[in-house]
C-alpha cells in the first residue's frame, strides 16, 4: 500500500469548485492543487530500511544504495572502469606492483569541518574494510602488508608479493574512506555515527527516520564543486509496485530496481529514462548463486550437491524470474570480466534422471511422487523425509519458489525462510543458522574483488557476504594467491579456469543466472548516472 504521505498527497488534488466559488468571486472553476515543489530535490526510492549508513562495514547493496552519496574513495572509476583520481590527486606503483603510493588532495574536509588525512586512510583499511567489508577483507587483506603514512598527506600501501589489481578496489563502492576521529577507540558496529554518519561526499547526512526515509543535503563545500542539487531524500518502500505508482504520480523522481514485466512499458512513456547496466565497480556483474551449508552433514556429501545442481533448469531462472534480461550462468566467474570468464566448462546440466540417481546411491528413496525418505543415509534415521532449509532475502523470494518447484519434481522439499537484510546476514555468515541460502554475489571488475571471497579458507568468518558454503581447498586458496599476484594476463587466466574447473568439481555452489540492473528516473531529472555517486552531479527542474 502507498504510504500515508502518498495518499495525503493525492488526496490534496481533488477538484474544488465549490470552495473557490466562495472565496473567489470571479473565477468559474479551479484545477487540482499541485503537490508541494520540489525543485532542487531529487526523491530516490530504496526497497529496504538500511539499518545503518556505514558502507566500509558492509558489502549490502541496500546499504551502499542507501548511502554511496555521503563518501569518496582514493580514485573513482570512469565509464570504462578505468581509475582516475579522487582522494588521491596522483599515485605511483612501483616494485613490480608491490608498492602503491598515493599522494591526497590538500583540499577536502570532512562534513563537521575536520580535515582529511592519510590517517583517516590508514584507519579505514586497517579497522573497518579490511575486518568487515567482506570484498575488501577476502582480497587486500591477505595480501597487505602494511599501510604506511609517511605524511599527513601521503599513504604507502606495501604488500607481501605484487598485487595487480588494487586500483580497482579503491572507489566509494569498495573503499569508502571514514574518519578516524569519529571512529577511533570505539566498536565500528555500534557507532552512533553508523546512523548519522560523517562523510567527505557530495552530499552531507541530515536526518534518519527508521523506517520512512533519510535525507541529504548538498555539501556546499564538496572539494569537486557543489551539487546543483540541494537536497536528497531516500523513501523507504519496500514494495516495487509502489514505488513504481509513485514514481508515475511525481512523487519518486529515481528507482534503484524495475520489476522486469513493467521495463518495456516504461521505455515506451516519454517522462521516463532507463539505465541498464552490469552494476557499479565491486557492485557489478552479479551471479545470483545458491550455496550449500557445508558445515551441515546433508551436504558434506558431494553427491546430495551435485544432485541438486542437475535438479535445476537454470533457463527457467532467467525466463521467468529475470524475463529473459541476463543470461544463464555458463562459469563460476561472470563473463563480463572477459580474461578470467572460461568457456567450455562441464558445468552441472538440467538431468532429472541423473539426480535420482545420485539421490538412490546416497541412500534417498522415492515411493511414487512424494517427497524421498531415507534408506540406510549414513547418519540419518530411516524414514526422513528429505527437506531442506532456503533462507534469502526479501528481493530473492521468486528465486525461492521457482527452487521448490524445480525441486519438488525430484522428490525434495524445500522450506523457503524469507529474511530482512541485517537478519539474513546474521543468521547465514554469523550464526551459520542455515541449509541453503541465495545470495546475489557481485564478481566486481576483477575476481580478486567479488570472486575470491567466495572461496579461500581464510574468508571462512562472520561477515556478511563472504565464504557461505565454509568451503575450505588449500589448493584453491594457493591458486586465488597465485592469481592475484601475477603481473602476465595469460598466466592469471589459466589461474582463474583452473579455479573454475576445482569449484565445479568440488561442487559448494550451484551458479544459476547473472543479472543486470535496471534504473529509472524522471525526465524532469538530468545528469544521473549508475554509480554510487548517482546524484552527485544531477539536477532536477520543474
Amino acid at each position: 500500500m502507498p504510504n500515508q504521505r502518498f495518499l495525503t498527497s493525492r488526496l490534496l488534488r481533488i477538484p474544488c469548485v465549490l470552495a473557490l466559488a466562495v472565496f473567489i468571486a470571479h473565477a468559474s472553476s479551479c484545477t487540482a492543487e499541485e503537490p508541494p515543489r520540489r525543485d532542487g530535490t531529487l526523491v530516490a526510492a530504496i526497497t529496504n530500511d538500511p539499518g545503518h549508513l556505514n558502507t566500509a562495514i558492509t558489502t549490502n547493496g541496500s546499504v551502499h544504495n542507501a548511502a554511496g552519496l555521503l563518501y569518496n574513495g582514493l580514485v573513482s572509476l570512469d565509464k570504462n572502469l578505468k581509475p582516475v583520481p579522487e582522494l588521491a590527486e596522483r599515485w605511483e606503483v612501483e616494485d613490480s606492483g608491490a608498492l602503491y603510493r598515493f599522494h591526497l588532495r590538500r583540499d577536502v574536509r570532512w562534513h563537521d569541518g575536520r580535515p582529511f588525512t592519510a590517517a583517516d586512510v590508514k584507519f579505514t583499511f586497517d579497522e573497518l574494510l579490511v575486518k568487515f567489508h567482506a570484498r575488501t577483507r577476502a582480497s587486500v587483506g591477505p595480501a597487505l602488508l602494511r599501510i604506511d603514512t609517511p605524511d599527513a598527506f601521503t599513504v604507502e600501501f606495501r604488500f607481501r608479493r605484487p598485487y595487480a589489481p588494487l586500483l580497482q578496489q579503491l572507489d566509494v563502492e569498495e573503499a569508502p574512506i571514514m574518519p578516524r576521529h569519529v571512529f577511533a577507540e570505539s566498536d565500528p558496529l555500534k557507532n552512533p555515527a553508523n546512523t548519522a554518519p560523517i562523510g567527505t561526499g557530495p552530499f552531507r547526512f541530515e536526518s534518519y527516520r527508521s523506517g520512512s526515509e533519510i535525507r541529504y543535503a548538498a555539501n556546499k563545500q564538496y572539494f569537486r564543486g557543489a551539487p546543483a542539487l540541494d537536497n536528497v531524500v531516500m523513501r523507504i518502500i519496500p514494495d516495487a509496485g509502489t514505488q513504481l505508482i509513485a514514481l508515475e504520480a511525481g512523487e519518486v523522481d529515481w528507482l534503484f530496481g524495475v520489476p522486469q514485466p513493467e521495463r518495456a512499458r516504461l521505455r515506451g512513456d516519454p517522462r521516463f529514462r532507463l539505465i541498464q547496466t552490469a552494476g557499479i565497480s565491486g557492485g557489478s556483474n552479479c551471479v545470483t548463486t545458491l550455496g550449500f551449508n557445508l558445515d551441515r552433514p546433508l551436504f558434506r556429501d558431494i553427491r546430495v550437491r551435485r544432485a541438486v545442481a542437475h535438479a535445476l533448469d537454470r533457463r527457467q531462472f532467467l525466463e521467468r524470474v529475470l524475463f529473459g534480461e541476463g543470461r544463464v550462468a555458463d562459469a563460476p566467474i561472470s563473463s563480463g570480466i572477459e580474461f578470467a570468464h572460461a568457456s567450455g566448462l562441464a558445468m552441472p546440466a538440467f538431468d532429472t534422471v541423473r539426480t535420482a540417481s545420485l539421490l538412490d546411491s546416497v541412500g534417498w528413496r522415492r515411493a511414487g511422487t512424494g517427497v524421498r525418505r531415507a534408506q540406510g543415509v549414513t547418519g540419518i534415521r530411516d524414514g526422513t523425509p528429505l527437506v531442506i532449509g532456503f533462507s534469502a532475502m526479501p528481493g530473492q523470494g521468486t528465486y525461492g519458489d521457482l527452487l521448490r518447484a524445480q525441486l519438488r519434481t525430484a522428490g525434495i522439499d524445500l522450506r523457503v525462510e524469507l529474511l530482512e537484510p541485517a537478519v539474513f546476514g546474521h543468521t547465514v555468515f554469523t550464526a551459520r543458522d542455515f541449509e541453503t541460502a541465495v545470495v546475489a554475489y557481485c564478481n566486481g571488475t576483477d575476481p580478486e574483488i567479488g570472486v575470491r571471497r567466495q572461496y579461500v579458507s581464510t574468508n571462512i568468518a562472520p561477515v556478511a557476504f563472504s565464504n557461505l558454503a565454509a568451503y575450505r581447498n588449500p589448493v584453491m586458496d594457493s591458486l586465488f594467491d597465485y592469481a592475484a599476484s601475477a603481473l602476465d594476463v595469460g598466466e592469471r587466466r589459466r589461474a582463474y579456469r583452473e579455479i573454475q574447473e576445482i569449484a565445479i568439481r568440488d561442487q559448494p555452489y550451484v551458479w544459476l543466472v547473472e543479472t543486470l540492473t535496471t534504473y529509472v528516473h524522471s525526465v524532469r531529472c538530468n545528469n544521473l548516472a549508475a554509480s554510487s555517486h548517482f546524484a552527485a552531479t544531477a539536477s532536477c527542474t520543474r
